[in-house]
């Protein structure tokens, strides 16, 4: 069983999130996306622990910039995809599209997902039913195209419509807001009463299932790469 924590960075200029992954049975503890050291550092002392891993979706400085930190102050090892390995500082350990990494007894099967940028990477735990979307999916919106393709995030975001509904997913910013205009005449009010209810309450939206975000988000719901087009 894997245990998440949102932990919210930059909050009010980016809103990042660093995520706090712990496999329970094992109590191996990783952190993903740290963009930001002292929010992580200060979860993990509020909950005891020690991360061994870093895990990385992308090469963007808010969401790597606090690795060396956390790297430092207690050992864990940078873990990210091989195509980043050149400009991810430190990075121990090397991945590629298919590959699975083990925290404790919690698997994590790696997707490439260019689009957002080359080498962007999905953290998929498929018996826990968690998917960590970085910058390519976003609660009913999508990252921008900083380094690859329209055609690339299309086929990126047709792995990730492949995937069962009822995995939840978490994505590398509270960018909900922005989302909201993209539900006209899509069937979104739940998800919008959801959202809401949740971003007054200080909390995020995440996690959310595929299956929802499959019907609300407009670039998940387009029958075709000319579509997906028209949105992008």
């Amino acid at each position: 069983m894997l245990k998440v924590t949102p932990v919210l960075c930059r909050a009010g200029q980016m809103d990042n999130y660093a995520y706090l992954l712990e496999d329970v049975a094992t109590k191996t503890v990783a952190v993903l996306d740290v963009s930001e050291a002292e929010p992580v550092i200060n979860e993990c002392e509020k909950q005891g622990v020690t991360p061994k891993f870093i895990f990385t979706t992308h090469h963007h400085f808010d969401h790597v910039e606090g690795n060396l930190t956390i790297k430092e102050k207690y050992g864990a090892k940078i873990v990210g995809a091989e195509a980043d390995s050149f400009r991810i500082a430190g990075m121990d350990i090397m991945l590629k599209d298919g590959d699975n990494f083990k925290l404790g007894d919690s698997v994590a099967h790696i997707l490439s997902a260019d689009g957002h940028t080359i080498g962007h990477i999905l953290w998929y735990f498929e018996k826990d039913k968690i998917l960590f979307t970085g910058d390519v999916l976003f609660n009913l919106c999508i990252g921008g195209l900083f380094e690859g393709t329209a055609e690339q995030m299309w086929n990126t975001l047709e792995k990730i419509k492949k995937l069962p509904d009822d995995v939840v997913f978490y994505p590398g910013h509270e960018y909900t807001i922005y989302g909201f205009h993209n539900l006209h005449g899509l069937p979104g009010e739940r998800y919008i009463e959801k959202a809401k209810k949740r971003l007054a309450q200080g909390l995020p939206v995440a996690p959310v299932s595929l299956g929802e975000e499959k019907i609300c988000n407009p670039y998940l719901s387009a029958d075709s790469f000319a579509e997906f087009c028209k949105l992008v």
